[in-house]
């Protein structure tokens, strides 16, 4: 079975860690130890992750640059995919005592010059400002920004996944047996020009999207999406509150469910459905119990 298992952000960095080197090791270890148990039940793995602090750390550092300066935000999601692909290829190897071939690949990932979110920038990067500071740094250096809670950020386009170019690398790589690590933080986002090149461009693309559109062109058997969430509850957040086991996929989509944490994880789950596949979610460290119907959510075809 091949496998893609999308690493929530708290396979990096838990709430309240400090944004330090050692405290994402330290994560990834962990996590590691549940992806190697995937490979050793006998499944090819690939894996993807997320980059969101790491990106803002980034941003933040490049603040102190004179506008024109700092890096453009594909620049830092490619740092950020191999400084992170670094941890987990690393931890990863030393999990399956080196027996089996990983590698990091840096991934771009295709999107729509003309897609609607580039007319209405809406994902939070970097780091937070008062209003009046926020427009000052908005103004010299172009940006769009937007209130979140009561301090101010940058927002940039979250356009939809819609191509993987580097799919035969993928490919080649799967073939001769590799587990990859790839696409975090979504892959980095590129449009193609007229003649047929490909340039950067200054957007984030949802990490959970862009897994199941690997997923999907991969041909993968199942996708899980890894959090710290053991399942999708019915009645979240209430007395009632009750974990579901299994969804069908017009289930899923009827369910009320926050549109920035699970609601994402919901639809990308769907998206790879719809390709034929199984798509669970649940805890990092049940990834193998997700598998084999004993932990998390599973989400089925229509019936």
């Amino acid at each position: 079975m091949l496998v893609v298992a999308a690493l929530g952000g708290n396979a990096l960095l838990r709430r309240g860690e400090p944004l330090t080197a050692a405290a994402q090791r330290a994560n990834v270890k962990i996590a590691a130890q549940s992806l190697a148990d995937i490979v050793r039940a006998g499944h090819q793995l690939v894996v993807t992750h997320g980059n969101g602090p790491q990106v803002g750390l980034l941003a933040l550092q490049g603040a102190a640059y004179k506008p024109d300066e700092a890096y453009p935000l594909d620049v830092l999601g490619a740092e950020t995919e191999g400084m992170i692909g670094y941890i987990i290829e690393q931890e990863l190897e030393n999990a399956l005592d080196h027996d089996r071939p990983v590698a990091t690949l840096l991934t771009q990932v295709l999107v729509d010059k003309d897609d609607p979110a580039f007319k209405k920038p809406t994902k939070f990067v970097g780091p937070v400002y008062d209003k009046e500071e926020a427009e000052t740094k908005a103004e010299a250096a172009g940006w769009h920004i937007a209130q979140d809670g009561d301090r101010w950020r940058r927002v940039v386009p979250s356009p939809k996944p819609l191509e993987i170019p580097d799919m035969r690398v993928l490919q080649l790589l799967l073939e001769q047996g590799v587990v990859v690590i790839c696409a975090g933080g979504g892959g980095i986002p590129i449009l193609r020009r007229d003649d047929g090149s490909m340039i950067g461009i200054e957007a984030v693309i949802d990490k959970d999207a862009a897994s199941a559109l690997l997923a999907s062109q991969l041909g993968a058997d199942a996708l899980l999406l890894l959090t710290d969430v053991d399942a999708i509850y019915r009645n979240f957040g209430k007395d009632t509150a009750a974990p579901i086991h299994e969804l069908t996929l017009d289930e899923a989509r009827k369910l009320d469910l926050p549109a920035g944490s699970m609601g994402p994880k919901i639809a990308a789950a769907g998206n790879f459905v719809e390709s034929g596949g199984v798509s669970g979610i649940g805890k990092l460290e049940d990834a193998l119990a997700i598998l084999t119907r004993d932990a998390g959510t599973r989400i089925l075809p229509a019936v």
